[in-house]
């Protein structure tokens, strides 16, 4: 089964200048921007770890092979600091789509910004997960390199659906095991779920290194609704009935604050943000993020 692309060809050009980074080695930024990058060959070696599905045969250490009976893959300093995972909320409001363009929603841009970040991840050689949490629990592909694990993430991700809401702690303790400290997390959702929030904020302060990018719809960014409407909380299927335009103001007012609460919370955890509205491109959350803090806080 052919990996279906999420990312439009301008989209994909532009990536090559967008790099993923670990923090200390960007500056307190967790994406940075570069002309060019450098590979694992000539580096200078610091471990063997054994052969995990979706490493790339090439790096795995044959006479290492021939003198065990085992597989162990052979790491250089450049190679081994950095394994991304993106956690992707998967709970029913990422159903939420604009009436403009119905077949474009939340869930459908996180797919996109996934794989642009797995792209980012690949190019560079490095490590990447999928983990996706929603209705149904959690789904983890575990984290691997190369093109066919970034195909394996791909189908993953088409195959993902949105539904119910998010679960209790007890159902994402796996995680812990899978995503280790030092890990850059991309975490992706629309920012409603309180405990998706705490989630978060606990792997940012158990030493997991969390960029957050929000995604908003067009509709909650300009609120354009005109006459009577019954407004339907996607996860509870609550219906509150109003007229857009006498509700405008204040729904902006209230969201705006809410927002920014939000976005105070999350940077006294350490945690770099970033909010994606659905009419923009795909990868200018990764270019704010790549951005300097003045850039990002006024974007």
């Amino acid at each position: 089964m052919a990996a279906p692309d999420f990312i439009p060809p301008e989209v994909r050009a532009r990536l090559r200048e967008v790099r993923l980074l670990p923090r200390r080695a960007a500056g307190q930024h967790g994406f940075g921007l570069h002309h060019s990058r450098s590979r694992g060959a000539g580096l200078e070696f610091a471990q063997y770890r054994p052969y995990e599905p979706g490493d790339e045969l090439r790096q795995v250490d044959w006479k290492l092979y021939a003198r065990s009976d085992r597989f162990f893959v052979r790491e250089s300093e450049r190679d081994s600091p950095l394994t991304v995972w993106l956690l992707l909320d998967a709970t029913a409001s990422m159903t939420q789509a604009d009436a403009a363009r119905p077949e474009w929603t939340r869930l459908d841009a996180a797919r996109g910004l996934a794989a642009c970040a797995i792209e980012v991840a690949l190019r560079q050689g490095d490590r990447f997960g999928l983990a996706s949490v929603g209705g149904t629990g959690l789904q983890v592909t575990p984290a691997g390199a190369g093109p066919r694990h970034r195909d394996r993430c791909l189908l993953a991700l088409r195959a993902l659906r949105a539904e119910g809401r998010w679960p209790a702690e007890p159902a994402l303790r796996p995680l812990w095991e899978r995503i280790g400290p030092g890990a850059l997390v991309v975490a992706l959702g629309d920012g409603l779920d309180e405990q998706a929030t705490a989630f978060c904020e606990r792997l940012a302060a158990a030493r997991r290194e969390v960029l957050a990018i929000r995604i908003l719809t067009t509709e909650e960014r300009d609120f354009p609704f005109r006459g009577g409407h019954r407004f339907v909380d996607p996860e509870t299927g609550e219906e509150v009935p109003g007229d857009g335009a006498t509700l405008r103001a204040a729904f902006l007012a209230r969201f705006g604050q809410a927002r920014r609460e939000l976005s105070a919370r999350l940077a006294a955890s350490g945690i770099r943000q970033v909010e994606y509205v659905l009419d923009e491109p795909l990868d200018l959350p990764l270019r704010r993020l790549a951005s300097t803090r003045a850039d990002v806080e006024t974007a």
